[in-house]
């Protein structure tokens, strides 16, 4: 038997029958999230693909860079995001982000953001990139004092 479920590792992606009987099946690609916007989706889809990934938590790293994304609407259902790269896209609205508790790494340089105080709650961050972002309301000085990599657009004053 133990033979058997060694041998069985090396066959992950194929079914196992034993006289015409089910005996192994792999695991589904995680497909039960729904995302607005094409763009961030189509991002998911390919990370998901790559990685295999059969759950929203296993989806920890995420680069979505330059991808033509406007919209977050969905992508807090994977909770244990950690890296998050959106660099060069044209979000504005961080709402969804600041449901993402678990990430330390977010990069949203070169997009639309206006307002950053959505990712105020997140207590893990120790890198955040808003550089690139013209009309970023720039945030007070305790906002983000404990985050220890931040950069901001030229028009703010270094915190």
């Amino acid at each position: 038997i133990l033979l058997a479920l060694v041998s069985l590792q090396g066959c992950g992606n194929y079914y196992i029958t034993l006289n015409e009987q089910l005996v192994y099946e792999p695991a589904k690609l995680f497909r039960e999230y729904d995302i607005a916007d094409a763009a961030l989706s189509a991002c998911i889809e390919q990370r998901i693909a790559d990685e295999f990934i059969t759950q929203a938590s296993e989806l920890t790293q995420l680069n979505c860079s330059n991808a033509g994304i406007e919209k977050l609407d969905g992508l807090a259902l994977f909770t244990n995001l950690q890296e998050l790269k959106l660099s060069e896209n044209r979000i504005r609205n961080l709402v969804e982000l600041g449901q993402l508790k678990q990430l330390e790494q977010l990069w949203l340089d070169a997009n639309q953001v206006v307002d950053p105080v959505p990712l105020a709650g997140l207590q893990l961050l120790e890198t955040l990139d808003l550089s690139g972002n013209g009309r970023l309301q720039c945030p007070s000085e305790s906002i983000f004092s404990r985050v220890p990599s931040l950069s901001l657009p030229d028009h703010c004053e270094t915190l």
